[in-house]
């Protein structure tokens, strides 16, 4: 059963660390739609990832690098981290808000990087049944990504049209919606230590419950 656990959690990860990998290749056609740029670049990023599983695992800080540096220019971690501090982004501070941001990008970095190196899984791939698009600006792109042993775990990308470029701004895996998820742990720390923004910034460290992933659920 602990064996399971940990395979579950690895697989999370690496659910995780490719949401936060397309991002870097999310910019670069944006004449395509979102279906089309998350079709293509998934093939494309586990083309830069495969056979090089054993030289990452020895070398975190090299593939952390490439994830940090990919996504400087792609990555609106300030529009994430507003809706993870959801009701209390309004009575931070600016300086409290930045360094949320940043904290927050960093922790998910550290984490998803991990996450690369760890997962066995035999397929990825979009699904070619997409939903439409409700509006011009909002767009969802679903996949799904099988393991060696069976499991088939879905994967919803929310993209958002801004300045003229898609982005990834949400991903909810296996029906559960990490933004929502991650603003309610926000929510938690804020109570637990008596809505001291700067103790829960200093403490901030994102967890996703590998019982909840398991059972799923219905975002």
């Amino acid at each position: 059963m602990k064996e399971n656990s940990v395979m579950l959690a690895r697989r999370v990860l690496f659910l995780l660390a490719l949401a936060v990998a397309l991002l870097p290749f999310v910019a670069q056609a944006q004449s395509k739609s979102p279906e089309a740029i998350v079709r293509e670049n998934v093939n494309e990023f586990m083309e830069k990832i495969n056979g090089r599983e054993d030289y990452y695992s020895n070398n975190l800080d090299e593939l952390k690098a490439l994830v940090n540096d990919s996504l400087n220019d792609v990555a609106d971690f300030r529009y994430i981290g507003a809706s993870v501090m959801g009701s209390y982004f309004r009575n931070a501070t600016p300086e409290q808000r930045s360094r949320f941001a940043d904290v927050f990008r960093q922790t998910l970095i550290d984490t998803y990087t991990r996450g690369l190196v760890t997962f066995d899984y035999d397929e990825l791939r979009v699904l070619t049944d997409q939903r439409g698009q409700r509006y011009e600006d909002q767009a969802s792109v679903d996949m799904e990504v099988v393991a060696n042993n069976g499991q088939v775990y879905p994967v919803s990308y929310s993209l958002r049209l801004s300045d003229g470029e898609w982005k990834v701004v949400n991903v909810i895996v296996n029906g559960i919606n990490l933004g929502l998820t991650f603003r309610n742990q926000f929510d938690q720390s804020m109570r637990e230590n008596n809505r001291d923004y700067d103790a829960v910034i200093r403490s901030w460290s994102p967890e996703i419950g590998v019982d909840e992933l398991e059972q799923g659920g219905s975002a």
